[in-house]
C-alpha cells in the first residue's frame, strides 16, 4: 500500500499542513484492516452535512469507488484509482468538467480522498513484468479505510439526531395543540384570569418556531411550550378547585342551617376567619408550610437565582437575601414582597421570587404576578409545588419529587 510518503499536488494547487497531516495519518492504518467500501460510502452519505460535502460530491465519490474493482477496502491492497476526467464524468452522471473538478476538491478538503499526482499531473499506473501494478498515480481511497469507524460514528449520530428531532417536532405539535385549545376553551367559556396575556405569550412562542427546524431550536421551544401548558393547566386546575370549594361551602352552609333549624346561634360567627380575620398559618395549604421544599430541590428548579448571591446559596438565609436583590431587580415593590412573606412565609416567598425569575420572559409584571399569587395563597388556591415541578421538568429534572 503506497501511503508511507507525503506527496505534493501538481501544478498551481497549494500544499497545506492539513494535507500533510492527512497523508501522514494514512501510514498509521492498522495491519490487516478492511472495510466494505459501500458501507463506508453510505456512512459518508448519511454524515454529509457534518463532513461539509454535497450531493454532487457524493456522486463523484460513488464514481471513484466504482473504479476500485473489489467491494472490500484492504490495508494491504492498492487503493489508488486513476480514471481520466472523461471516464469519471461519465460515471458521475455526465457531470460537467468544472463541476467535477470542484467536487473533487471538496472531497480532498473533507479528507475523504487524497491526490497522488504524478510528475506531469497525469493519472496512470505502472506495471511490472508480471502485469501487477507496482505504482499508480490518481486518487488514493485510503482515507475512507482509515476513517471507516469515524464515519460510522458520525452516521449514527446523524441518525439519532434525526430521530430525536422527529420526536421533538411531534411532541411540539401535540403540546402546541393542547395549549391553543385550552386557551380557547378558557376564553370562550369566560374563565377567570387574564387569558389574553397567556395567549400573547403563546403567539410569541409560536412565532419563534424556526422555519428550518434544528434539534436544539425545536427542543428549546418545546421546553417553553410545555412550561406554558403546565401554567395553563395549573390556572384551570385552581379555578376548578375554587369552584368546587365554593360549591362545597354553600352545600355545607345549607346542611348546617337545615340540621339545626331551632338553633339560636346560627347567625353568630363560628370562628375568627368568618369574622374577616386573616387565616392563620395552620389554614395554609399543606405544601405552603415553611421548609416544605428541600433547598437543593429549589435550586435545581431555579438555578438562576444563584447568580444574585455573591457567596452562593448554601442556606435558606442566602436564598432569602438573594430574593431581596431579585425582587428589586424585577421591580417588585417592598409592600408586595412583604405581603407575600406574610402569606407564604419568608422562605416560600423567596422561592416564589426565584420561580418568577426563571419565568421572567413570560411575565409582564413581576409585582402584579406576585400579588396575584399572594391573594390566591390567602384563599388557599395556590401551591408552589406545581410551579416547582414545571420548572424541574423544563430543566430536565422531571424525575425528581417535590416535598
Amino acid at each position: 500500500m503506497q501511503t508511507g510518503s507525503v506527496t505534493t499536488p501538481f501544478g498551481r494547487r497549494p500544499m497545506t499542513l492539513a494535507l500533510v497531516r492527512r497523508q501522514a495519518a494514512l501510514a498509521e492504518i492498522k495491519q490487516g484492516k478492511t472495510a466494505d467500501k459501500w458501507k463506508v460510502f453510505r456512512d459518508a452519505s448519511t454524515a454529509m452535512e457534518l463532513l461539509g460535502i454535497q450531493s454532487n460530491s457524493l456522486a463523484v465519490l460513488d464514481a471513484l469507488l466504482s473504479f476500485y474493482p473489489e467491494n472490500e477496502l484492504r490495508q494491504d491492497a492498492q487503493l489508488i484509482v486513476f480514471p481520466s476526467n472523461a471516464q469519471l464524468s461519465l460515471r458521475a452522471h455526465a457531470m460537467a468538467g468544472a463541476t467535477l473538478r470542484r467536487h473533487i476538491a471538496i472531497l480532498v478538503e473533507a479528507g475523504l480522498v487524497v491526490r497522488k499526482d504524478s510528475a506531469n499531473g497525469k493519472r496512470y499506473a505502472r506495471k511490472n513484468g508480471g502485469g501487477e501494478i507496482e505504482s499508480a498515480f490518481g486518487f488514493d481511497l485510503s482515507p475512507l479505510l482509515a476513517r471507516a469507524e469515524e464515519l460510522a460514528v458520525l452516521a449514527q449520530q446523524v441518525t439519532a439526531d434525526r430521530a430525536a428531532l422527529r420526536r421533538a417536532k411531534e411532541s411540539l405539535t401535540i403540546c402546541r395543540r393542547d395549549v391553543r385549545k385550552l386557551i380557547t376553551a378558557a376564553m370562550e367559556e369566560g374563565a377567570d384570569g387574564d387569558w389574553q396575556s397567556v395567549e400573547d405569550v403563546y403567539v410569541a412562542l409560536v412565532g419563534r418556531i424556526p422555519r428550518v427546524p434544528t434539534l436544539a431550536g425545536t427542543t428549546a421551544i418545546l421546553d417553553e411550550m410545555q412550561m406554558l401548558r403546565e401554567e395553563v393547566l395549573n390556572r384551570l386546575g385552581m379555578l376548578e378547585d375554587s369552584q368546587n370549594n365554593s360549591t362545597n361551602d354553600a352545600h355545607n352552609e345549607q346542611h348546617i342551617q337545615n340540621s339545626k333549624p331551632e338553633s339560636h346561634t346560627e347567625s353568630e360567627p363560628s370562628s375568627r376567619t368568618e369574622q374577616g380575620a386573616k387565616p392563620s398559618s395552620s389554614h395554609q395549604p399543606r405544601n405552603e408550610q415553611r421548609g416544605a421544599f428541600p433547598l437543593g430541590l429549589v435550586l435545581k428548579a431555579c438555578p438562576t437565582i444563584v447568580d444574585y448571591a455573591p457567596g452562593g446559596v448554601g442556606s435558606w438565609r442566602d436564598l432569602m437575601s438573594a430574593a431581596v436583590v431579585v425582587r428589586s431587580m424585577l421591580g417588585v415593590s417592598p409592600s408586595a414582597y412583604q405581603d407575600a412573606c406574610e402569606a407564604l412565609g419568608p422562605e416560600n416567598a423567596a422561592v416564589a421570587v426565584a420561580c418568577i425569575l426563571e419565568r421572567a420572559n413570560f411575565i409582564n409584571s413581576a409585582g402584579g404576578y406576585l400579588r396575584d399569587l399572594t391573594r390566591r395563597s390567602e384563599r388557599g388556591e395556590f401551591s408552589l409545588g406545581p410551579m416547582i415541578m414545571a420548572l424541574l421538568r423544563a430543566n430536565g429534572q422531571g424525575n425528581l419529587k417535590a416535598g
